[in-house]
């Protein structure tokens, strides 16, 4: 048995690290994240793990939350969500949002952004003006973007938008680039078939953790 809200963290983050890994500044050390709900904290975890960050600040409605998000972490709790993005070499979106949560003059040249949340055909988190603007946009697969991704449809911009296992290494200092994460089935099926290795490869450990769960 395995816990299928803490699987899609697992993967949901993971996806977002691979982006990162493949369209941030190499040497990135600024991370900004909008949104302090559960599926931030893999976020951080993951763009931590393949990117050499220094600062991290976060915005979220929430001020409570986000207070505690930021000391349980280790981070910094933004007083609005400009001030937690302007700057960021790495900008994340973790939200539930209707309308769009950053803003197309707050994102400097060479910026990667991670919109990972509203993954609903009429909810965004991004501007049109900052979709078109980025000269590549990756999406877990284009097929699903075109029912899913409120982003992409709402600004009606598909010229740049590949599926990311297409991308390779891409940064350009003098560009935007943005990884939409939709989440698909698969990456749920390989997040757990490696969590299922191990465990069969390492028994004892899963045994001890299971025991301290309970």
């Amino acid at each position: 048995m395995m816990e299928a809200n803490y699987l899609g963290q697992i993967r949901t983050g993971a996806a977002s690290g691979y982006a990162a890994h493949l369209l941030a500044n190499p040497e990135a050390s600024t991370l900004a994240i909008i949104g302090s709900g559960y599926q931030a904290r893999s976020q951080l975890d993951a763009i931590r793990a393949v990117r050499p960050i220094k600062t991290v600040r976060v915005w979220s409605r929430n001020e409570e939350r986000r207070h505690k998000f930021a000391e349980e972490c280790g981070l910094t709790a933004a007083e609005s969500a400009q001030e937690a993005v302007r700057g960021a070499d790495i900008v994340v979106t973790a939200t539930n949002a209707k309308d769009p949560v950053i803003e197309n003059d707050w994102i400097s040249p060479g910026t990667m952004v991670n919109a990972m949340g509203s993954n609903i055909a009429n909810r965004r988190e991004l501007p049109g003006d900052l979709v078109k603007r980025a000269n590549l946009v990756a999406v877990d697969s284009l097929e699903q973007a075109k029912i899913e991704a409120g982003d992409l449809i709402l600004a009606d911009s598909w010229n740049n938008v590949v599926e990311l296992k297409d991308v390779e290494q891409h940064y350009d200092p003098q560009g935007v680039t943005i990884f939409k994460s939709i989440g698909l089935a698969i990456e749920d099926v390989a997040a757990g078939a490696f969590i299922y290795e191990r465990a069969l490869a390492t028994p004892e450990r899963f045994a001890d953790r299971n025991r301290a769960m309970h």
